[in-house]
């Protein structure tokens, strides 16, 4: 039957049951339809998941807001069917939640909806069925059963000792404590134990006993852990030096919650920490431990997913997204490395997984721990105000110092001898060395040595990065020019394009340069290189980290990758190289980025029962803000911007917007954004608590052929802020945009 009669038909049967549907558009509304029978809106739920068509799209996903009884003034079409049958896909805490990023980070809800759900889940199409899970237990013949009845058979008396233990475990559960497949079925050849169809096994699940015992604790964490208290809303700052014991907390406390049958979402900034973080938390917990990041493929993460909504999960690691992930015994949230910039998303919906953190463990009253060794600013202020209960860890867990810092004069692009020689003596000593180099590829720039020509992206206001590819490659060039802001690769050329000269250099460093010049100087040991381009296969991260946690000398040479919370025992020597630009960067929280990317990468030294050192490559050894950072740590540093942001009223003491738009011209992104900062001071006229700066061009003002810009809105009140964005978005949908030009607004920004 055509839509159009259904309509008609709905809309003589009952015409006032209506159908409020968030939308994945623009448009900051939702919109109505019918139901398909009379019967179908008592069957229907806030949260589910409704196959609709809108504007030219014959079926696409969108998500119930509510069944409302009401006249509408239009004729309204009918929604083509249901994909949730029985209970909605958004539980009413996670809907709660989306309504609020919606109303905070001023984007539609419909796009906050798609976004909380599963790829898979956005689309229309039927999901995939999994396997049916399956449980082992021991029969009454296992249960009579005594140890001298597996003889010589060891890895079937483990396996029936755990049975015996634990009554009943998943088969995600074995795999934890190395059970394999083979033994249970010997074991069930035999009558010993039987498999059967999982009912519900949460329960069992989450009581399970721990698989290693808990850490012995210092005086500092054991008056941290003793704080928390797990019963109402609370936000702890874990404010811990690197090395401190901050994990083993993170731990305990979860082993807390998971006694009271309650789950617990853990955040991590990055993929690369999750390896790490899943191993050590499967050493401790008999427990399943479910992982939600961009790594795993669609359907992995959508029965991942399936399996936390329903308490299947009692523990959940995961990066940025997973704080929409449906919990129905949450207890706890931890933010893990709570300053990284990770945690702000710089595409689609401009959300802070920190701060959505802090809101959904407030609407569950629950508590929540921000963790890190550089708490960022905003953090730090609210720690200091008394709105965050602020633990100190001061003291690291296995009595160790924190490294020295030694500045060594830069020598043009290569390593100076007095690290060459540093690298050496740790090696003899049959240890490790940690290299950062926040720079991808071999060097960050080509240039002409005759008619300086460099090697600038035609796309971008940018420069092209040289990489070296590998021999594997299927391309004859051994070289590409590579833009890591649109990603367009050029051959290089044989000769200046310019003046045709031969005499092109590489300037600069990069990760592949320096582990070439490393491979160089010491042949005989292993130099791992860990960046996104050397680890992007699955398998490459986990096989790397085998072998740093071998303890075998080696060198480790990377980014931002191995900055932060890694735990490698045998590293004592770290070299930094590099981070001279963050000294004199144009955006306020360059200096503040600064002094937590030395501090993090400092602290992977020395951790265990070898001293360690840090030596940094710099130009600005005698640069105030180091000195200060060297001197007195990062406390110290992190309170002396907290007064210069005073001074100038940038956050904390402020509150900030960005009204961000692109366009093939720069002129109608310049345009745009002077009679959006017109309607701006129509609605709120300039003052002191009121101010308006732009339109600015962004740090890449040209990207992949489009023109950035942004219009800053500062303000001293939260709420005149979003007053002022809700009206202005009304504004900016009901004008007619220029054809090609893209705007979206960015509260708490990062970055310029």
């Amino acid at each position: 039957m055509p839509t159009d009669n259904l309509a008609e038909q709905s809309a003589s049967k009952y015409p006032n049951t209506i159908l409020s549907v968030a939308i994945p558009s623009p448009l900051r509304r939702q919109f109505d339809y019918l139901p398909v029978n009379a019967t179908e809106p008592y069957a229907l739920l806030p949260g589910m998941r409704l196959a609709v068509s809108f504007g030219g799209q014959k079926s696409l996903v969108g998500v119930l807001i509510s069944v409302e009884e009401r006249i509408s003034a239009h004729k309204l079409k009918t929604i083509n069917y249901r994909l949730d049958k029985e209970t909605p896909a958004l539980t009413e805490e996670i809907l709660q939640l989306c309504q609020w990023c919606a109303n905070y980070y001023h984007y539609p809800l419909g796009e906050v909806c798609h976004l909380a759900l599963p790829t898979l889940m956005r689309k229309t199409k039927p999901l995939p069925e999994r396997a049916q899970a399956f449980v082992w237990q021991l029969t009454m013949q296992g249960q009579q059963g005594n140890e001298s009845d597996f003889g010589r058979a060891k890895k079937q008396l483990a396996a029936w000792h755990t049975l015996k233990q634990a009554g009943q475990l998943h088969s995600e559960a074995l795999k934890i404590k190395n059970i394999t497949r083979a033994t249970l079925q010997t074991l069930a050849d035999k009558g010993i134990a039987e498999k059967s169809i999982a009912i519900n096994t949460t329960q069992a699940l989450i009581k399970s006993q721990p698989t290693e015992h808990a850490l012995a604790l210092n005086a500092e964490q054991d008056t941290a852990l003793d704080a928390i208290v797990f019963d109402k809303f609370t936000c702890y700052l874990l404010d811990g030096i690197t090395g401190s014991g901050k994990t083993e907390i993170y731990l305990q406390a979860i082993q807390q919650v998971l006694d009271k049958g309650r789950q617990a979402l853990v955040l991590v900034p990055e993929i690369g920490l999750t390896p790490q973080t899943l191993a050590r938390f499967k050493q401790r917990f008999n427990v399943p431990i479910a992982t939600l990041h961009s790594g795993i493929s669609d359907k992995q993460r959508l029965f991942t997913w399936q399996d936390a909504k329903a308490g299947r999960s009692p523990i959940i690691i995961g990066t940025r997204s997973s704080i929409f992930t449906p919990l129905p015994n949450i207890g706890l949230i931890i933010v893990d490395e709570e300053h990284d910039l990770s945690y702000k998303q710089q595409d689609g919906v401009r959300y802070s997984a920190r701060d959505t953190a802090i809101v959904r463990a407030q609407q569950n009253n629950i508590p929540i721990i921000l963790g890190s060794a550089t708490p960022s600013l905003e953090t730090l202020h609210n720690a200091t105000i008394g709105r965050f209960v602020h633990l100190h860890l001061t003291l690291r867990a296995t009595a160790s110092k924190l490294p020295d810092i030694q500045c060594i004069p830069s020598s043009d692009d290569t390593l100076s001898p007095t690290i060459i020689a540093a690298i050496q003596r740790t090696l003899d000593k049959q240890q490790q060395v940690l290299v950062f180099i926040n720079r991808r590829g071999f060097a960050p720039t080509l240039l002409c040595q005759d008619c300086h020509w460099i090697s600038e992206c035609p796309q971008c206001d940018s420069r092209m990065t040289l990489h070296k590819l590998s021999p594997s490659h299927s391309n004859r060039s051994t070289s590409v020019l590579h833009c890591h802001h649109c990603d367009n690769k050029n051959a290089v050329p044989q000769r200046c394009p310019k003046c045709h000269s031969g005499r092109l250099q590489a300037l600069g460093q990069g990760t592949q340069r320096s582990e070439e010049e490393l491979i160089k100087h010491f042949p005989c040991t292993p130099t791992l290189r860990i960046d996104r381009d050397s680890m992007s296969r699955k398998g490459e991260l986990n096989a790397a980290l085998a072998i740093i946690n071998s303890e075998q000398p080696c060198i480790l040479v990377g980014t931002q990758m191995l900055a932060k919370g890694h735990h490698f025992a045998n590293v004592s020597l770290a070299v930094i190289l590099g981070i001279d630009s963050g000294f004199f960067s144009s955006d306020f929280r360059g200096s503040e980025r600064m002094g937590q990317l030395l501090t993090q990468v400092s602290g992977r030294a020395g951790r265990e029962s070898h001293e360690g050192k840090v030596l940094l490559q710099t130009e600005f050894g005698d640069h105030p803000l180091l000195r200060q950072l060297i001197d007195h740590g990062y406390p110290a540093l992190s309170h002396q911007l907290l007064r210069e942001r005073r001074l100038c009223d940038t956050p904390p003491y402020s509150y900030l917007a960005f009204i961000r738009c692109h366009a093939h011209q720069a002129s109608i992104a310049v345009q745009f954004l002077l009679q959006t900062k017109q309607h701006c001071e129509s609605i709120y006229a300039a003052s002191p608590s009121i101010q308006y700066l732009g339109p600015l061009p962004c740090n890449i003002e040209k990207r992949n052929n489009r023109y950035y810009y942004y219009l800053q809105i500062k303000t001293t009140q939260r709420k005149a802020l979003h007053s002022l964005l809700y009206k202005l978005c009304v504004m900016l949908e009901r004008e007619r945009i220029p054809k090609g030009l893209h705007w979206l607004v960015d509260v708490d920004p990062q970055e310029t």
